[in-house]
């Protein structure tokens, strides 16, 4: 059986709302260990945890942002399905925009920095197929959606 976690795709909006795609930037979070990939936040299911619940707990364990910090967007999920150190792994993301675009992110012990980064710089640092298919995406649904 695949190993299940579960993230946010957070992202920001600078300027003015829905007028400027571009000033979308998504948060990356650095791995400490390991080969130091970039990642939103994301992390197990717990026993007793639906997964929407996972991906804001991590994401409060990892970047200390709360569940009242965001607006998760309705109507986009993705799963990404690969192999993560010789086993199966599965990932559901959803997107989430800060209701503060200087908002306070504070690093747990997992991860060593972030950035923020528009879609191709996000890309770029992503390093894994699945996950830069999965900003494309989340990207277009929030340029092609009024939300």
């Amino acid at each position: 059986m695949a190993l299940r976690a579960c993230g946010l795709i957070i992202f920001r909006r600078h300027l003015i709302p829905k007028m400027d795609n571009s000033t979308i930037q998504f948060l990356l979070l650095q791995a400490s260990d390991g080969i130091h990939h970039w990642t939103p936040p994301k992390g197990h299911v717990d026993p007793g945890e639906n997964d929407l619940e996972t991906a804001l707990r991590e994401t409060w364990e990892e970047a200390g942002i709360e569940a009242g910090q965001l607006t998760i967007i309705e109507g986009f999920r993705k799963e990404l399905n690969y192999v993560a150190r010789g086993k199966p792994k599965t990932v559901i993301y959803w997107l989430a925009e800060v209701k503060d675009c200087n908002v306070e992110i504070r690093l747990s012990h997992e991860h060593q920095a972030y950035r923020w980064l528009g879609l191709e710089e996000a890309c770029q640092l992503a390093q894994f197929k699945e996950m830069k298919a999965a900003f494309q995406e989340g990207h277009q649904f929030l340029c092609s959606t009024a939300s």
